[in-house]
C-alpha cells in the first residue's frame, strides 16, 4: 500500500530558458536516486522526452488519437527511456486549427483513464509550453493535478519578467487547486552576479533560489548526441550538478504561495543590479 502520494511537479519559464532540458537532465538524476519517473510533454513541439529516450521521436498523444479508430493502449503512447523513465508527448493540434492547450488536458485525462499513474511512481513531471499560464497551458495547475511547480529563469531580463508572471498565475491557482511554488531554478546564462540576482528576486517573491545550475557547452555536446549529461558523461562536473539539483528537490520542504512583483519593483530590483542600464544601452533609451 502506498505511503507517500506521487509527487506532481509542473516545470514553467519563458521559451528556450532550457526547461526541457533542465528537466531532462534533472530526471535522470533522479533515477539515480532510485525514483520511479513519468515526464508528460505538454509543448506541441514534441521534444520533452527526446534525450531521455535518446532522440526517438515519440508519436503524441494527439497524433495517436487522430490515427487510430480503436481504444488506444497505454503502451502506444508512453515509452520507457533513460533510468527507466516513462515518457509521453501530449502534442499539439493541427496547425492553425484549435487550442494547442487541449493537447496537455486531452493527454492527461487519457493517461489517468489508462492508469498510467500508478502506486510505485515516485514523480511525475509537466514540462510546460513556454511562460504560458493561461488557458489549457494553465491545466496541470489549475485543476489541482500539478502541486509543485518550479519556475527555470536565468539573470536575463526578459527571464525574470516571464518568472514574474508566472508566479501571478500560480498565485491565481493556489486556493482552489492547492498549488504551490517550490523554487527558483537558474539555469546560468552567465550574466555579471547571476546569483546574487536570482536570490534576491527569490526572496522578494518569499521563495528560494533551490539550485544555480552552471553553465557548461558539455549540456549542448549531449544534446547533439541525444542525451542526458548523467548518460553522456557520467563522471563530469556538469552530471553531479545535475545530481545536485535532483537532491535538492527531493530533500525540498519549503512550498510556497509566492508573491509576484509589481512592475515598478521588479524593475527596481533589476535596476539595482544593471539591467535596466543595459536595457536603456541596448535601445539608446
Amino acid at each position: 500500500m502506498r505511503v507517500t502520494e506521487i509527487r506532481q511537479v509542473a516545470i514553467y519559464g519563458k521559451g528556450g530558458i532550457g526547461k526541457s532540458t533542465t528537466t531532462q537532465n534533472l530526471t535522470a538524476g533522479l533515477t539515480e536516486l532510485g525514483k520511479q519517473v513519468m515526464v508528460v510533454g505538454c509543448d506541441p513541439k514534441a521534444d520533452s522526452t527526446r534525450l531521455l529516450l535518446g532522440g526517438l521521436s515519440q508519436k503524441t498523444v494527439l497524433d495517436t488519437i487522430r490515427d487510430l479508430s480503436e481504444k488506444v493502449a497505454l503502451e502506444e503512447i508512453m515509452k520507457i527511456g533513460f533510468g527507466g523513465t516513462r515518457c509521453v508527448e501530449s502534442g499539439g493540434p493541427e496547425p492553425g486549427v484549435g487550442c494547442a492547450g487541449r493537447g496537455i488536458i486531452t493527454s492527461i485525462g487519457l493517461l489517468e483513464r489508462l492508469g498510467a499513474y500508478t502506486e510505485d511512481l515516485d514523480y511525475v513531471f509537466y514540462d510546460v509550453l513556454g511562460d504560458v499560464v493561461c488557458g489549457g497551458f494553465a491545466m496541470p495547475i489549475r485543476e489541482g493535478k500539478a502541486k509543485e511547480i518550479y519556475i527555470v529563469a536565468s539573470g536575463e531580463m526578459m527571464a525574470l519578467y516571464a518568472a514574474n508572471n508566472i508566479a501571478k498565475g500560480i498565485q491565481r491557482y493556489a486556493t482552489k487547486g492547492g498549488v504551490r511554488l517550490g523554487g527558483i531554478i537558474c539555469n546560468s546564462r552567465m550574466v555579471d552576479r547571476e546569483e546574487e540576482l536570482l536570490r534576491a528576486f527569490a526572496a522578494e517573491m518569499g521563495t528560494q533560489l533551490i539550485y544555480f545550475v552552471p553553465r557548461d557547452n558539455i549540456v549542448q555536446h549531449a544534446e547533439i548526441h541525444r542525451k542526458t549529461v548523467i548518460e553522456y558523461r557520467n563522471d563530469s562536473g556538469q552530471a553531479q550538478e545535475y545530481r545536485n539539483l535532483a537532491q535538492k528537490i527531493e530533500e525540498n520542504k519549503l512550498f510556497v504561495i509566492p508573491k509576484p512583483m509589481s512592475q515598478d519593483r521588479l524593475e527596481a530590483i533589476l535596476g539595482e543590479f544593471g539591467l535596466m542600464d543595459d536595457l536603456k544601452d541596448q535601445y539608446q533609451i
